[in-house]
């Protein structure tokens, strides 16, 4: 089952396959212009370099975090500490079954959540209330019914709880499916 600091050492080091040179080269040369904001650096690689989002997201990520932060699967075990330790089973199973859709997909962790994307993002992963899994979707045009509720944050058009690994199923696969298919 592939981990997202697998996947994060997989794309790190395709920087120079792709881009033309290494991850610290390219945080060495934002450095250098004096960009530190986020979407400022992803800006200045896409428009001056043509650089991908993916790539320059990753760029800006590893560039501004602070030296003690968790980055990868520290921010995902951080997720699933304690009560929550329990979820992370389903987190995975979650996690595997989107990245089996190609080698396009791009994991990016954050303190609640797993962003999932493609060229944009399509899903999200992460903990939710009462003992379940949290997969937000990006679903233009599909209205919620029974388990695809409608999402209750900005970050996806909709989400399905789960509370174990067989709850990714058949037609959870189909969503999920169908949001990374409207992500490329």
């Amino acid at each position: 089952m592939p981990k997202v600091e697998d996947a994060m050492a997989s794309m790190i080091a395709n920087f120079p396959a792709k881009t033309g040179r290494p991850i610290e080269a390219w945080i060495e040369l934002v450095r250098s212009r004096g960009l530190t904001k986020h979407n400022d650096i992803v800006g200045y690689l896409k428009a001056e370099h043509g650089m991908s989002h993916g790539f320059a997201h990753r760029v800006a990520l590893v560039g501004l975090a602070p030296a003690d932060a968790p980055a990868g699967d520290g921010l995902v075990e951080a997720m699933y500490t304690g009560p929550k330790a329990a979820l992370r089973p389903f987190h995975d199973a979650a996690i595997a079954t989107v990245t089996a859709f190609g080698d396009d997909v791009e994991l990016s962790p954050k303190k609640a959540w797993v962003s999932v994307r493609r060229s944009k993002q399509f899903a999200t992963v992460g903990p939710g209330t009462g003992g379940r899994v949290e997969i937000g979707l990006n679903l233009r045009d599909v209205a919620p019914a029974g388990r695809l509720e409608a999402a209750a944050n900005g970050m996806c058009t909709h989400r399905v709880r789960i509370g174990s690994a067989a709850e990714i199923d058949d037609e959870l696969r189909g969503w999920l499916r169908r949001a990374y298919d409207g992500a490329g």
